[in-house]
């Protein structure tokens, strides 16, 4: 626990501007962002009495070791900047709202030649126009399957697409009348996309235009005793109105407006979002938090608005936003709101008629949201709690271990050798810090090897960082010699900083799960999280007695004495400790045990994921795929050029500079490892026996995009 007054600034420095403070923890993480309107005031605040802070923020300012402002110009600079760090920083101590579930879209894909509707969840996308979020997915299909009649625009996806233009016939919806096909050209992308244009527009309330011109076409096809026609219009009405009854009006004056309610006790505060457009609910949405530091109902509202409109422009800020309370001072934040929006923005609270009377509806929901989200975890925190309780209980460790990495090797008969990292802290998944290795120190199988290696690169690059902050003195010197810690440098075959060890490249759950914002080096000067900064409490391998041996040889050959280890065996699920003849048996019903075999297979499907990815790569390799510097862009650019590899393969550097994009350097580069690679064997026809010419293989190969000799 930290001194505050060890890092108070000296009277003086701190400017009375406008600004925007960081304080940063000792290992230089970033764990508290807030603005002021003036920053002397505010910051001294915070380096009074203990006994007179409120508990969250006594917390944040013992934990800091650090503080540091930006002047700006003015109070909206303040806001966008302390946003803009609160995204980039993800400080800990920091209000962070979090949807209590993923809500669903109305999406039309404007950007796309022939625009198709379709229901979307997650992050908005450039060109696209959304309508929502709705609570349930079958609402927003009950509600297109309705409007197709009227406006049948596309919906299918692009295989759909393609395959129905190739063929010549459209799908069903296009037989139906509910799609207006335009993929065998039954109408233009011009017309296709006035139909997506007039959806976009009833969806966003301008109804009562729409439907008088039905129904004066109506009219009009029963003077001419076009009865059919007449019929059909008088449906295409009737499913539009049973459409917009689906939302029933709340204002009469037909107002854009979003409703925000909070809802909050001492720990947790639940807001609830009502999109009202043209009168009507268009949308409904809800955020759940931690009151991680000392903020009233106003600062709620305040990082809700952030939270809400921080990427929206234009339209998707409405002309109203009705709050339980304005913030103070107000002034800033309504710029900001009008800044984004384009024109003037009302930010209050209602007082009175229809909109305080929806506003306590949007307050119920917000409760209810509170409710349902505090039941719920309830449980799960009792029980994340138990478990970090019985595991430190049974490993003899001196608290809970808040923190856990796992490390698990994978493998296909001793080829594309790989190993993963999870952590897990608090008792669940943080999958930002998940990290992947290659085995580079040896070739083959030997996976207590490879855990060694593994670990020990995994704390030496921990002690690296250690010693860029200056915590790593004169106590390791006798680890230093033998580890390279010192001087930086690794052991043969080993590198402190390769490719491998870096963040895996996507949040999901294909190939790798880390994340697509993760730092590309080592250090990061500015607080975001580093990729091995932070030790853990508890080192958990997949394996038994031998591996759990590995990992301790490696941290005790570093000098690293205050992190646990033990490892988890699948036969009969044995916890092994280091230097422990016999393992530990958890009970088959411990929560403790549980959560030891979440880490595991966790570890278990990250790592088989990254080892099938490698594999899948290798197979697919080509000639060119081994040419340093040259990326899938060129690489097609030459295949389409020279229409072989055979053919690219004979050329000389000056013909491979004739392709746009590729410069001499790199058409030398190209030239001299396709002369250092073997042709591959003429391709046969199975069913007749035949060779096939190159010029045929090397078209097919350039048409898939492949780079097979």
């Amino acid at each position: 626990m930290a001194d505050p007054s060890s890092y108070r600034p000296k009277p003086g420095q701190i400017p009375e501007s406008p600004g925007v403070y960081k304080f940063r923890d000792e290992h230089g993480r970033v764990i508290y962002v807030g603005k002021a309107k003036s920053l002397r005031p505010r910051l001294s605040s915070y380096f009074q009495d203990l006994a007179n802070l409120h508990p969250r923020t006594r917390t944040m300012v013992t934990t800091a070791a650090a503080v540091e402002w930006t002047v700006v110009s003015t109070e909206v600079e303040a806001l966008q900047l302390e946003y803009s760090w609160i995204k980039e920083f993800d400080p800990r101590f920091n209000v962070k709202y979090r949807d209590d579930k993923s809500y669903p879209s109305l999406a039309v894909t404007l950007n796309e030649e022939f625009p198709r509707v379709q229901v979307m969840r997650g992050a908005k996308k450039k060109g696209v126009r959304y309508f929502g979020p709705y609570g349930h997915a079958w609402a927003i299909r009950e509600t297109v399957d309705l409007m197709l009649r009227v406006f049948p625009v596309r919906t299918c996806s692009a295989g759909v697409f393609k395959r129905s233009a190739q063929i010549g016939r459209p799908c069903l919806l296009g037989y139906i009348g509910k799609c207006s096909a335009p993929c065998v050209g039954r109408v233009t992308a011009e017309e296709h996309r006035e139909l997506a244009e007039e959806f976009c527009d009833f969806m966003a309330g301008r109804t009562g235009t729409y439907l008088r011109r039905l129904e004066q076409q109506m009219h009009e096809a029963a003077e001419d005793m076009e009865y059919e026609k007449a019929a059909r219009l008088r449906d295409d009405i009737g499913a539009l109105k049973r459409a917009m009854e689906k939302n029933a009006v709340v204002l009469a004056d037909a107002t854009d407006a979003d409703l925000i309610a909070v809802a909050e006790d001492e720990l947790e505060a639940a807001v609830q979002i009502f999109h009202v457009r043209g009168g009507r609910v268009r949308g409904q949405r809800g955020w759940v938090t931690d009151k991680v530091e000392a903020v009233d109902t106003a600062g709620l509202v305040e990082h809700a608005l952030q939270q809400l409109y921080g990427e929206e422009r234009g339209d998707a800020v409405p002309k109203e936003v009705l709050v339980p309370a304005v913030p103070d001072p107000a002034e800033p934040v309504t710029q900001w709101l009008t800044e984004r929006r384009g024109s003037l923005v009302d930010l209050r609270i209602p007082q009175r008629g229809d909109k305080k009377d929806l506003m306590q509806t949007v307050q119920c929901n917000a409760q209810q949201a509170l409710a349902l989200h505090k039941t719920k975890r309830a449980s799960d925190l009792t029980t994340r709690s138990r478990a970090l309780e019985e595991i430190a209980e049974a490993l003899g460790l001196d608290s809970a271990p808040l923190r856990v990495e796992c490390f698990d090797i994978s493998h296909l008969q001793g080829d594309d050798v790989v190993a993963s990292m999870v952590v897990f802290e608090d008792g669940l998944p943080r999958k930002s810090e998940y990290r992947r290795f290659q085995i580079k120190s040896f070739a083959g199988q030997d996976d207590v090897r490879s855990m060694h290696e593994v670990v020990s690169r995994r704390f030496r690059r921990y002690l690296l960082e250690k010693q860029k902050t200056g915590e790593w003195e004169e106590q390791a010197t006798g680890a230093t010699e033998a580890t390279g810690v010192s001087g930086i440098t690794a052991p043969p075959g080993q590198t402190l900083d390769g490719p491998s060890d870096g963040p895996s490249d996507g949040p999901s759950d294909g190939p790798s799960d880390g994340p697509s914002e993760g730092p590309s080096g080592p250090i990061d000067e500015e607080g975001r999280p580093k990729r091995f900064a932070y030790p853990p409490q508890l080192v958990v391998v997949d394996g038994g007695k031998p591996q759990v041996a590995a990992a301790q040889r490696a941290l005790d050959e570093l000098g690293v004495d205050d992190v646990a280890v033990c490892g988890l065996a699948k036969r009969l699920e044995e916890v092994w400790l280091p230097d422990e003849e016999d393992p530990v048996v958890l009970p088959r019903s411990s929560e403790g045990l549980y959560l030891l075999q979440r880490v595991r297979d966790e570890a278990h499907r990250f790592a088989i994921t990254y080892q099938r990815s490698k594999r899948a790569k290798s197979m697919k390799a080509g000639p060119l795929d081994t040419v340093p510097g040259l990326g899938d862009s060129r690489k097609q650019a030459l295949l389409k050029h020279f229409g072989s590899v055979k053919r690219l393969r004979a050329a000389t550097v000056e013909q491979i500079c004739e392709v746009p994009g590729v410069g001499r350097k790199t058409a030398e580069t190209v030239a001299a490892a396709l002369a250092g690679s073997a042709p591959a064997a003429p391709a046969v026809n199975t069913a007749t026996g035949e060779i096939i010419e190159d010029e045929a293989a090397g078209a097919a190969s350039s048409s898939n995009g492949g780079t097979r000799p």
